[in-house]
């Protein structure tokens, strides 16, 4: 027996046990894609053109799950973060540069959902919503650094099912099945500065940056949890934790890109039907769930959009401070006491201060939320590259480097996102 067959832990004989039993960071980024910028950009995309983008939920899921799969086998193999792995083999201004992209896209991302967020809670309450982003803000940062986000993430997916209303009330909307069945498996797309910028946020708050980043931390975060301390034990990976990663993730996508699926019925089935057409608040986009529920549309709503947010932003500001302490070579982790990583928590911080600030400016929170999606998907290419490099680098991956399947998904992710960019350019934007 080898030493990394030793390491593998005892399967059970149940496959319903195992399958259970080994979801975890594929999962837990799965659930946190569908945060509050993806709810307003599916609405959006639903309520503005219908039906016409349903094929992007079936077409996304094997294109985002082979890029997480590559960058989950990177912190397999490796036993280091992305960005740890690109400081060690490329040069500094690589990995520097990619910081950078992360941090401008997070911080972004931050401002938006904690605007989302604040909408939601003021429709709620009647309240104002800006004091409501500093609660937001506030509350993450102290609930992240001092309590388990483990914990934290584990309460959190439950709440996170609220999306599956979504399901339900896209049935209880009576679509035109015909027309529902041919947009979903037949491409179709308009030509213009509409269709293209919902295209690029689409694809942007799908396969997003600080995903991959995230992904590659989380196993090795993982294989901490179970022992592993030191990189000599991390490194090198079982063709079993090869396996139970590709399930993991396919698992955590495949749900991502159902929610999507169906945000987007639903709305082509309520708002878009009804002639809603442009979303402009949180209490036009919980109508689509009216057929569901009725008035309690706005509650169920509310609830998704917060508790999306909740789990997904430390997840960017986590991404963000574990690419920069992998960058300088500095302790990290969101199981550490803040005195025993001060500059990770700094870095994290001070992220959510920047989205904290960003969240103040008080501009449409659905259209800040829609901004970051297409933010995300012009960002995103130039570190689906990078990704894609690393992961097919023999001297990194050894014999784990990307598979045939792997290669031809993830560069043609990489193209589909590099063409949408490029659209947007060339179109003017939207």
């Amino acid at each position: 027996m080898t030493e990394q067959e030793a390491r593998q832990p005892a399967h059970s004989h149940n496959p319903l046990v195992r399958y259970f039993r080994i979801l975890g960071p594929g999962l837990v980024t799965g659930a946190s894609d569908d945060d509050p910028s993806g709810i307003a950009t599916y609405s959006i995309a639903g309520a503005a053109h219908g039906y016409l983008f349903l094929w992007t939920a079936v077409i996304t899921f094997p294109l985002m799950a082979a890029i997480q799969l590559v960058c989950a086998r990177i912190g397999l193999v490796t036993g280091r973060g992305l960005a740890g792995t690109v400081r060690q083999h490329y040069p500094r201004p690589l990995i520097v540069g990619a910081c950078f992209i992360l941090l401008v896209a997070n911080v972004f991302n931050i401002a938006a959902d904690l605007a989302g967020m604040a909408e939601a809670a003021a429709m709620l309450t009647g309240l104002p919503a800006l004091p409501f982003v500093v609660v937001f803000g506030v509350g993450i940062t102290a609930i992240t650094i001092y309590m388990s986000y483990a914990t934290f993430a584990q309460t959190l997916k439950w709440l996170t099912a609220v999306l599956f209303a979504y399901v339900a009330a896209a049935f209880m909307a009576r679509p035109q099945w015909p027309a529902v069945l041919t947009a979903t498996v037949v491409p179709n797309f308009h030509w213009n500065q509409s269709s293209v910028g919902t295209l690029v946020g689409i694809l942007g708050t799908t396969i997003s940056p600080y995903l991959f980043f995230w992904q590659a931390t989380q196993e090795v975060e993982e294989e901490k949890s179970v022992g592993r301390k030191t990189l000599a034990q991390r490194r090198g990976a079982t063709l079993h934790e090869l396996a139970d990663a590709r399930l993991d993730v396919n698992t955590g996508m495949f749900f991502s890109n159902l929610v999507m699926y169906f945000i987007i019925l639903a709305t082509a089935s309520t708002l878009h039907r009804a002639g809603l057409q442009d979303i402009q608040t949180a209490r036009q986009a919980a109508e689509a769930l009216r057929p569901l529920v009725g008035d309690a549309a706005y509650v169920l709503f509310a609830m998704g959009l917060i508790g999306t947010g909740l789990l997904a932003i430390p997840v960017l500001a986590g991404s963000a401070s574990f690419a920069v302490a992998e960058l300088f070579v500095w302790r990290a982790g969101l199981d550490l006491k803040p005195r025993r990583a001060r500059r990770f928590y700094l870095v994290f911080a001070g992220a959510m201060g920047a989205g904290i600030l960003l969240g103040l400016f008080g501009t449409n929170p659905i259209r800040i939320l829609f901004f970051s999606a297409v933010l995300n998907g012009l960002l995103a290419p130039p570190l689906m590259v990078l990704v894609m490099l690393v992961g097919g680098n023999p001297k990194i991956m050894g014999e784990h480097v990307n598979s045939l399947w792997l290669r031809l998904l993830g560069w043609t992710a990489t193209a589909v996102m590099t063409a949408a960019a490029l659209a947007f350019f060339l179109t003017g934007g939207s």
